[in-house]
């Protein structure tokens, strides 16, 4: 079976998550992990989506659901009247443009093989080459890595140097852009983190002056809003770190990007 992985990250310390979904002899899996802790689900999609909302953060679904039909796309399942009627050297050519290796082959015989058709392989591969070829071009190798694509090792000995210095040009360019994105994902994380704790001083002050507040419920409030004023200071000072991070991560960017320009790229 095919398995198609989805990643997600976040830097919720709460929020993760992993679950493994079926479709039509396609298998696909959903990853989330923290550093602390790892929930796990599997469920068959649509029948069996109610279990994976158990353990999944509600907010995370319409964004994990995304991603796995992004990934469906790529799955090489295929129907008994396909695996009869295709093209095996358009489809060669096609997986071959893709970058794709050799196991996809493998994954669309287990596919037409319960339909108890065999693949023209001669064909297929035929047009693999062909869109090997495409795949392999210096143009197309920094787009790929500037996507943040993964490089399977498939372009022949003649073409991969080329190839691998512009794929490795364009994933410096993918990983600068990652690094402004994620200390952006971080700020708004500890932001809204700021946030609800100011809520609860809010409410822990209100309740300390309340006549019907007792004088232990106000010891235990006055220990409560220590700890929380400390995790404020220690949240500002990480914003303020974040902030000078990302300002120098964009700078790194904009440096590399100048320098791509007169390139160039």
């Amino acid at each position: 079976m095919t398995h198609v992985t989805v990643t997600v990250h976040t830097d919720r310390p709460d929020a993760q998550f992993s679950a493994s979904i079926q479709v039509q002899g396609c298998i696909c899996e959903c990853h989330h992990g923290s550093r602390n802790s790892k929930a796990v689900a599997s469920t068959t999609i649509f029948s069996r989506i109610g279990q994976l909302e158990q353990v999944m953060k509600r907010n995370w679904i319409p964004i994990w659901m995304a991603l796995v039909l992004a990934g469906l796309s790529g799955c090489a399942s295929m129907s008994g009247d396909e695996c009869m009627t295709s093209d095996w050297a358009a489809i060669g050519y096609e997986d071959g443009a893709r970058g794709y290796t050799t196991d996809r082959i493998s994954e669309r015989r287990k596919a037409c093989a319960k339909h108890g058709v065999t693949p023209d392989f001669a064909a297929y591969q035929s047009g693999r080459e062909q869109g090997l070829l495409e795949y392999c071009q210096p143009g197309r190798a920094f787009n790929v890595g500037s996507n943040g694509a993964r490089y399977n090792g498939v372009c022949s000995v003649d073409l991969e140097a080329d190839f691998l210095e512009d794929y490795n040009t364009g994933y410096h360019l993918y990983t600068l852009r990652s690094n402004v994105n994620r200390a952006s994902s971080a700020i708004n994380s500890k932001q809204k983190e700021l946030e609800r704790i100011e809520d609860e001083i809010r409410q822990s002050e209100a309740s300390l002056i309340s006549d019907e507040t007792t004088t232990e419920e106000r010891v235990l409030l006055l220990v409560d809003l220590k700890d929380l004023s400390e995790r404020t200071g220690q949240l500002e000072a990480e914003i303020q770190d974040l902030y000078e991070q990302r300002a120098h991560n964009q700078a790194e960017l904009e440096h590399y990007q100048v320098a791509l320009l007169d390139s160039g790229y």
